[in-house]
């Protein structure tokens, strides 16, 4: 076996360790939620059994990580991002293009999204989580609860998703953001 390959196998029982533990999470816990077993999981990170795919993908789903993160794969020598833009009409009316930044799940979610003027009112939303968003181009308009504010480029917003919230240009041009959200209510610098 290669040598390179031998050793990102032996360390990825340890690196699988560390991500369980900066999770706060215990054996039991992986285990109930991954339906693999105690004595596996134990086994796996302690270098006493091979990490298989079998045993990979559910921990990678788990743990919203692709594969190539969760072992600690060498780069593949390619520094370009390949992003695909997904055209979409969320449930508050406005058409948008978002473009993902983050190459894999993760738990905090970066992208640009660029909002399309709509022919709707705003409907507001809520859903777990935690958003912040840097206006790149235009003036957006946001609204919180009973609040409203106009925001323009340079401007940024922080707010609780479980509020009930719209955003979308302000005027009939398009507005562009950076947009992060945290589906478990992490946040930027927290």
């Amino acid at each position: 076996m290669d040598p390179s390959l031998a050793e990102l196998l032996d360390g990825i029982g340890a690196r699988l360790r560390g991500i369980r533990r900066d999770r706060g999470l215990t054996l039991d816990d992986l285990a109930t939620a991954t339906g693999l077993s105690v004595s596996t999981l134990s086994r796996l990170e302690s270098g006493k059994r091979r990490p298989t795919l079998d045993l990979l993908i559910p921990l990678a789903r788990f743990h919203r990580l692709a594969l190539e993160h969760l072992i600690g794969a060498p780069p593949t020598g390619d520094p370009r991002a390949h992003l695909t833009p997904r055209r979409s009409e969320p449930r508050t009316g406005n058409p948008s293009v978002v473009v993902p930044l983050t190459t894999y799940p993760s738990r905090l979610q970066v992208f640009k999204q660029i909002l399309g003027p709509g022919d709707r009112p705003p409907n507001r939303v809520t859903h777990p989580g935690h958003a912040w968003f840097y206006v790149l181009a235009g003036d957006v308009r946001l609204l919180i609860g009973d609040r409203e504010r106009l925001l323009h480029p340079g401007d940024t917003a922080d707010f609780d998703t479980a509020e009930p919230h719209w955003f979308g240009p302000a005027t009939d041009r398009p507005a562009e953001i950076l947009h992060l959200y945290g589906p478990h209510g992490d946040r930027p610098g927290a």
